[in-house]
């Protein structure tokens, strides 16, 4: 928003000794900022912001919002300076907020996703269903923004500045409707804070990101903020409570006087009952408030008929006529990279592409693919470098009881041994094959595959690139997968 300033009154803030300034921008980055600049100097988990004051003073910040350690750490730039000093209790909130303001325009119908899995399944699904209603909508998360307007994202759950320039910008192109993905960090960093909520939603709880959080109950503790803190009071609350933790969920914003939407297995307000599959999609039978419904989804695995029940609910929680919704269901597409059908052998045997990078996750999709599938369901696992290592021998454990055949190779390794976090994942299924070259594994799997086979590479989904060090190199397990079918059945010229 070049050209504008506001003042920190503007802005909802107050300086001290009654200090005021015209903000002409934002920062959180001392090298982003520039003259007339607010920069938001933030407790980091290595090195306090306040480190930064003094540079961002040098290239123009009129105004520093921080801490009180912050301030204490750039006390003697602060006293030698004319700037507008605000100091927060919680600067990061304070930066959501202000962030809001400072770009005020949001879509005027706005839903959050959080849960360890499905959440950009949900939140892409509500998007699909918006549009098939009439209304021009979008999702943001894992695989940017996408819909009527598209943009790309750095992560899930972007930070304040980012997440409030984008929505100002969908508004701009005419967007009314967007679902965003709630991250744990995203949470408790309180990126969201600022963001105005029709309703939000929940998927389910398993363990990831212990890398980041203390504990597992931290974990739980960031995912509940959603509803406990960032959820207004009248906004409504839909929750699976037919996974662990759901119930405690509900109660949690139950506690803070939200309705609650419940969806689930035979329970709940929206639950599923029956399904039958076939070889490209599944017939569901489904009640709401009691009322029973019939759609067939083209879409494999009944999580992922459980994620559509979410977002069906979800989008009439938001007022969407019930009806209307359920007879948008069976035009609903597959998330790239969530259970995508990448690729089909001559023999019929199918090579599908999921996220799955936990273990539950892996656990899930196996056992939704297992009743699509007439011969040896053969699954690809991996696990991440620089990230929760107690998971890896859970991956390799979950893939050994769920596939027939499983080969171990490398996800992400980042600045990990590559060979290192393959042994850690082999505990977990010591009769694996190991396959270090993520390219041969696939080649290797999909060669395997004999007629009524299928085989499932997990752990990388929509991702286009194989973090190596600190290189990023071109990979996509989707084409590799396609290429190496071409290869086999000898369609390559």
């Amino acid at each position: 928003m070049r050209g504008q300033t506001k003042t920190l009154s503007q802005l909802g803030l107050t300086a001290r000794a009654g200090r005021t300034a015209a903000v002409a921008g934002l920062a959180v980055d001392s090298r982003e900022v520039r003259e007339g600049f607010l920069f938001f100097a933030l407790p980091g988990t290595k090195v306090h912001g306040g480190e930064f004051i003094q540079y961002a003073l040098r290239m123009g910040a009129v105004a520093i919002l921080t801490d009180a350690e912050g301030a204490q750490i750039a006390a003697d730039a602060l006293h030698k300076s004319t700037a507008a000093l605000v100091i927060s209790e919680d600067p990061r909130e304070a930066l959501a907020r202000t962030a809001a303001l400072w770009f005020g325009a949001q879509p005027e119908t706005m839903i959050a996703v959080t849960g360890t899995n499905g959440k950009t399944s949900v939140a892409t699904f509500v998007r699909q269903i918006w549009a098939l209603l009439g209304h021009k909508a979008i999702n943001l998360g894992t695989t940017g923004v996408e819909g009527d307007w598209q943009a790309p994202l750095a992560h899930t759950t972007p930070e304040p500045i980012t997440l409030h320039r984008v929505l100002a910008e969908a508004v701009s192109h005419g967007i009314t409707h967007a679902a965003m993905e709630a991250s744990s960090h995203g949470l408790d960093q309180r990126r969201l804070d600022g963001v105005t909520l029709t309703a939000a939603g929940f998927t389910n709880f398993t363990q990831d990101h212990l890398d980041y959080h203390a504990s597992f109950e931290d974990y739980f503790d960031a995912k509940a903020g959603l509803f406990a803190r960032v959820l207004p009071e009248d906004a409504k609350a839909v929750i699976n409570i037919d996974v662990d933790r759901g119930v405690d969920m509900a109660a949690i914003a139950n506690a803070r006087g939200c309705p609650v939407v419940s969806v689930g297995r035979d329970i709940g307000d929206m639950h599923l009952g029956n399904i039958q599959v076939d070889a490209t999609g599944q017939t569901v039978c489904f009640k709401y408030l009691g009322k029973q419904h019939v759609r067939r989804l083209r879409l494999i695995g009944g999580f992922q008929a459980e994620n559509v029940m979410l977002a069906a609910a979800i989008v009439i929680a938001c007022g969407a006529d019930p009806f209307d919704v359920f007879n948008t269901l069976e035009e609903l597409t597959t998330v790239r990279g969530r259970m995508q059908l990448a690729a089909t052998r001559e023999n019929g045997a199918a090579v599908f592409v999921d996220y799955a990078h936990t273990p539950d996750a892996v656990a899930t999709a196996l056992q939704a693919l297992r009743p699509h599938v007439l011969g040896r369901l053969i699954a690809i696992v991996g696990a991440g470098g620089d990230r929760d290592a107690t998971k890896r021998p859970l991956m390799g454990q979950a893939a050994a009881e769920n596939a027939d055949l499983v080969i171990v190779t490398d996800d992400n390794p980042r600045s990990e041994d590559p060979a290192a976090i393959r042994a850690a994942v082999l505990l977990g299924v010591p009769d694996a094959l190991e396959v270090g070259d993520r390219a041969e594994a696939i080649l290797r799997g999909i060669d395997a595959l004999g007629p009524g086979d299928a085989l499932l590479i997990a752990g990388k989904g929509h991702e286009t690139g194989q973090i190596i060090g600190d290189d990023i190199l071109p990979f996509d397990d989707a084409e590799q997968a396609s290429v190496a079918v071409a290869a086999l059945d000898g369609r390559l010229a």
